[in-house]
């Protein structure tokens, strides 16, 4: 399995910020674009944002665009999503995956990865 574990989540403030971070133990992420994707109670899976295998892409959903960063260190085989600027409306339980696109390519939709493992809660709320 291609599992990562997403962390990080937690209650914050609208406004206030939050860092996740998506990790694997038993294999390296270098190979792989990484996608990051949320999901409120009620609703379906939304995509969030992705990096490319090689750092050099990255892309964003609209609603999150300007707020959100993600992030990658390989010396850590971790990858970041860096949340400020946060609104009730993100409130979700966030998941990371892998995929497979060309090396500097990489795509927001959630179809295009595989693995959602152990999700993070985010709470945005006063």
């Amino acid at each position: 399995q291609l599992q990562l574990v997403a962390s990080g989540g937690g209650l914050v403030q609208p406004g206030g910020s939050l860092r996740l971070s998506c990790a694997a133990s038993e294999f390296s992420l270098d190979f792989y674009a990484i996608g990051w994707s949320r999901q409120a109670p009620g609703k379906g899976r939304e995509g969030v944002s992705c990096i490319s295998s090689s750092g050099a892409a990255a892309n964003y959903a609209d609603s999150v665009k300007g707020r959100f960063t993600i992030s990658r260190d390989n010396a850590k085989n971790t990858v970041y999503l860096q949340m400020d600027g946060l609104e009730p409306e993100d409130t979700a339980v966030y998941y990371c995956a892998v995929g497979s696109p060309p090396k500097n390519m990489c795509v927001v939709d959630p179809a295009f990865y595989d693995h959602w493992g152990q999700g993070t809660q985010v709470t945005v709320s006063s």
